[in-house]
């Protein structure tokens, strides 16, 4: 902060008085600007107020009232209320209240490991499912929050672009834009004269394969923030021999670059860190120490060396981890099922093929129009394996090969049509139906008119569904599956495969839901169009058809339990992201199911099924973790591939001959290499940096602060017991019947619906509340409660609680009297940039025994235990109130204790921000971190609540 922020009138923290109410004044605040939240309020509420213009005034935060009484409850349930609507917490971590998610412990392993460094360098390896995209941005949340970084960009192929954006929105509050071909231009509109779009927007997503070009990299690199995500790392580690491809060697060089920064905070995401290219992984890990590029691994050196800046975890590793349980699916079901083309649709089969065969097997003209021949007969015959529409469509388009000047760019836009790259092409434009027509047809007219023939018959053979086997083999074993309880996804490679799909299913399912998803629509439209197939689907099953668009970026986990392989994916790691959508955490299903329909007679699923997706499996299963195919595997289906065209042998007699069938022995022992190497990494460089125990106390200290889960489901269901509802136990949560309860409370719980479904963590029903902190059910109740309780001007009955109260009871010896107290304190954070002003607030009961003029103060377990005291009978009104009052007017004398108590409240905050920020061995004490922060106590503390408890067998009056 600047020295004239220093010098505010009023200091971050304190209370003001405008507008007629009472505020909290907040960081980012200055002379002429006064940020403030409503005392009591939520973020929403934040306000800015011109102190210039508009009257403000110092505010204290008055006492409770002797008349303000309420039962042994009130102090739990407004403690409660309180450290659940905190969004700045005392705690060791300053984005974690201000959070729109509850992390999970094992969570808070990178940000504690990233806290330790000056300059963030961070690799985060978990496997696929476990939270990496919440991981990293806590770790980019709190960097932010505390001054460490300023600005942000995240770095990641475009299909995940929007899901990026939708977690940093909802679960970060970072307002991101994305800086994709499509959005680029409306972005730089309006940017001044020599201005970035990095400049101009603090926060953005950014397509990698668009910012490596050289058109773009180097305006990048000049402008780039201060903090950079790398998602799907893997596909930017390159070996110094360039092989990966010159994609892959443009990526390398631009985060090279960025890392060239020894000021920048860089946080690398992959699942698949090491996929058997040493090389590769050792120029990714070179980015976050260049010790790393040539250190002995083997060693404990070495290993401890990567440990400072790796994590990995298995789901096995965190299913149980510090006594909190992660839920995932506990089995994969796969199974395949085979289909024979019905005879119409062979004759059509055996048609087409004859022709292709004796197109590729022409060696006439230049080597360029041979390869353009070549794929477009591959794609034509990948057409016809999908569907008659995707058929007719293929046979209606132009080859991409034929744009292409040279052979080998013939070859490699085929290849990327047809061989599904998964690293290069991410999955935007993949779904559209390849071409098969090129230019020599300009001139042929004879063939001209076969190609308009198979276009003809393809198009009859699609309006006759009811023959298509591979259709019909697909609506039987949806029925079993939705007989079963599942709601499947079925993917498809290409769009008029999709439609032609959903059209049949729309029909033979008439009492379910049947939707489709294309690349046809815009990334932001997918999610919306799925969230309301859900919601058209409430209480039946649904059926969602799909193109690889929805294969990454978008989780359906809490959706869909089961996925059906409608086409084959020609790179197995695009099947393991389509089954990924649903295997992950967040699926409350126990078992997940995958099937995958493939042709036993068309010869090209065949190959496909046993020289790749098989071996996956077959390697997944034996080696428990899934690896990406090694790269030659696209040289080697294109030459099985050939070998089917060229021979001339019926597609069902295909057999390879010894050379092809070398080589895909060899693609295998390469693969299943890849696979070793990558499970022992994932044994040798395991987290280790981090021992479990900084982790319990970093859990510990946050949920002083926040409260624990227990502290939330007993808040909730307390208030709307109290509030009137009619509360309805169950093993995982309860069922709350609002109908009785405040108007305002219903609608802040469910929306003014008049039943509301609670769960005590993920996965969750659709439409019911999770009983954790983050829920807007459970932050909209606290808000009620705190509010509620302040305004003494409602009715009892939309109080649940007070702040007093007078408690009989047999759990005390004598007069003990209980403090709520709010604790506001404020930190100035070493960062960067200057000193930046922060705000922590704590909820803490502290109890005393004896008069107020000499209090034995009792320790934290005496306090939790006088909390659960059982009330015994009832005290008269006027005694209560008589008591009470002694109290209340004894207090003023507690003023210099309570004031030393906010002290230690505020010498507690330093040590817990100090102590997650120092590392085990302590040599890195002294970092920029810990140097310099000051924390100190805004005085006067609030009392909120004043609540006493004497002996059932004891009458009125101070002892």
């Amino acid at each position: 902060m600047s020295t004239e922020t220093e010098q505010l009138r009023y200091a971050v923290g304190s209370l003001v008085r405008a507008r007629g109410r009472e505020w909290v004044v907040l960081p980012d605040s200055d002379k002429e600007l006064l940020v403030l939240r409503p005392l009591g309020g939520r973020n929403e509420e934040i306000a800015g107020v011109l102190p210039g213009i508009e009257q403000v005034e110092p505010a204290s935060f008055g006492w409770p009232s002797a008349d303000d009484l309420g039962d042994d409850r009130s102090a739990r349930l407004l403690r409660d209320a309180l450290r659940i609507g905190f969004r700045s917490s005392g705690g060791p971590f300053r984005c974690l209240a201000s959070l729109g998610v509850s992390p999970r412990p094992y969570q808070l392993v990178p940000l504690l490991l990233a806290l330790r460094q000056e300059t963030v360098r961070l690799l985060i390896a978990d496997d696929v499912g476990i939270g990496k995209t919440i991981e990293a941005g806590l770790v980019a949340a709190e960097l932010l929050a505390q001054g460490s970084a300023e600005r942000l960009a995240v770095l990641c192929p475009p299909s995940l672009a929007e899901q990026w954006r939708s977690e940093l929105q909802e679960k970060f509050g970072i307002e991101a834009e994305l800086v994709l071909p499509g959005t680029i231009r409306r972005l730089e509109r309006g940017l001044e004269y020599g201005q970035s779009v990095f400049e101009r927007h603090k926060f953005t997503i950014v397509s990698t394969d668009f910012i490596k070009s050289e058109s773009r990299r180097h305006e990048f690199l000049r402008s780039a923030p201060d903090l950079v995500i790398v998602d799907e790392a893997h596909g930017v580690a390159a070996d110094d021999a360039g092989r990966g491809g010159s994609g892959r060697t443009q990526r390398y060089r631009l985060v090279r670059e960025l890392a060239g920064d020894a000021a920048r905070h860089l946080i690398l995401v992959t699942a698949t860190p090491h996929s058997g290219n040493d090389g590769a992984f050792r120029n990714l890990i070179g980015l976050l120490d260049k010790r790393l590029i040539h250190a002995d691994l083997s060693t404990v050196v070495g290993r401890r060396l990567l440990a400072d800046y790796m994590v990995q975890r298995r789901r096995a590793d965190i299913r149980r981890y510090l006594n909190s349980d992660t839920k995932f699916p506990k089995d994969r079901q796969i199974s395949e099922e085979p289909y024979k083309l019905a005879p119409e649709h062979r004759a059509f089969f055996d048609s087409v093929l004859a022709y292709v065969r004796g197109r590729v097997q022409d060696k006439s003209g230049t080597k360029l129009e041979q390869r353009i021949r070549w794929w477009s007969a591959l794609s034509l015959l990948r057409s016809m394996a999908s569907s008659p529409a995707a058929a007719a469509a293929t046979l209606s388009t132009r080859s991409v090969s034929d744009q292409s000047e040279t052979d080998q760019a013939a070859d490699a836009r085929g290849a990327a049509e047809v061989l599904d790259q998964v690293e290069d092409d991410g999955t935007e434009g993949i779904d559209q139906a390849p071409g098969a027509l090129h230019g020599e047809l300009d001139v042929r007219q004879k063939e001209k008119s076969l190609i308009n023939g198979f276009r003809k018959t393809a198009e009859t053979l699609a309006a006759s569904p009811e023959n298509d086997a591979k259709l019909q083999l697909l609506a039987k074993k949806l029925k079993k599956l939705i007989d079963d309880g599942f709601d499947p996804i079925v993917f498809c490679r290409f769009i008029p495969t999709a439609h032609y799909v959903k059209d049949y299913l729309r029909e033979k399912f008439k009492k379910f839901e049947v939707e489709v998803v294309t690349g046809e629509l815009p990334s932001e439209e997918r999610a919306a169009r799925i969230a309301s197939l859900a919601d058209r689907a409430e209480g039946t099953h649904k059926i969602l058809i799909a193109t690889d668009c929805l294969s990454e970026g978008v989780n359906l986990q809490d959706k869909f339990q089961a996925v059906v392989h409608y086409d084959l994916a020609w790179n197995p790691t695009r099947h393991e992201q389509r089954e990924g959508r649903v295997d992950r955490f967040g699926q409350p299903a126990e078992v997940v199911r995958a099937l995958l329909i493939y042709g036993e007679d068309n010869g090209i699923d065949g190959i496909v099924l046993d020289v790749l997706l098989r071996k996956h499996d077959r390697i997944r299963r034996d080696l428990g973790i899934s690896v990406p195919v090694p790269p030659q595997s696209d040289q080697v289906l294109a030459a099985l591939l050939e070998g089917l065209l060229m021979r001339g042998h019926d597609a069902d007699q295909l057999e390879l001959d010894l050379g092809l069938e070398t080589a895909a022995t060899a693609l295998e022992e390469e693969w299943r290499s890849s696979a070793e190497h990558e499970k022992e990494s994932r044994g040798r460089f395991a987290q280790a940096a981090i021992h479990p125990d900084d982790v319990e106390k970093a859990v510990a200290a946050a949920r002083r602060s926040l409260g624990d889960p227990q502290d939330v489901a007993s808040f909730v269901r307390t208030a709307l017991e109290e509030s009137g509802a009619q509360v309805y136990g169950e093993q995982d949560g309860f069922e709350a019947r609002l109908i009785s309860i405040p108007a305002a409370l219903r609608q802040a719980i469910s929306g003014g619906a008049a039943v509301k479904k609670f769960v005590v963590d993920y996965p969750a029903p659709r439409h019911s509340a999770v009983l954790l902190r983050s829920d807007r059910s459970v932050s909209g109740a606290a808000n009620y409660v705190l509010n509620s309780a302040l305004d003494s001007g409602l009715p009892d009955s939309e109080r649940p609680a007070r702040r007093a109260g007078l408690i009989a009871t047999n759990d005390v010896d004598s007069l003990t009297t209980a403090l709520l107290v709010r604790f506001r304190t404020k930190l100035v954070l070493p960062a960067r940039l200057g000193d930046r002003t922060d705000m922590a607030e704590e909820a803490r009961v502290i109890a005393f025994t004896g008069p107020p003029s000499n209090p034995t103060w009792l320790d934290e377990e005496a306090v939790e235990a006088l909390l659960e005291a059982k009330p015994v009978g009832n005290t008269p009104v006027e005694t209560a109130r008589n008591m009470l009052s002694n109290v209340l007017n004894a207090l003023g004398g507690l003023s210099p204790l309570l004031d030393a108590k906010a002290r230690e409240v505020a010498d507690e905050v330093r040590r817990a921000h100090v102590e997650v920020r120092l590392a085990a061995r302590g040599d890195r004490a002294g970092q920029l971190g810990v140097r310099g922060l000051t924390v100190e106590p805004n005085l006067p503390v609030d009392i909120l609540g004043v609540y006493v408890y004497r002996p059932a067998n004891i009458g009125g009056g101070l002892k």
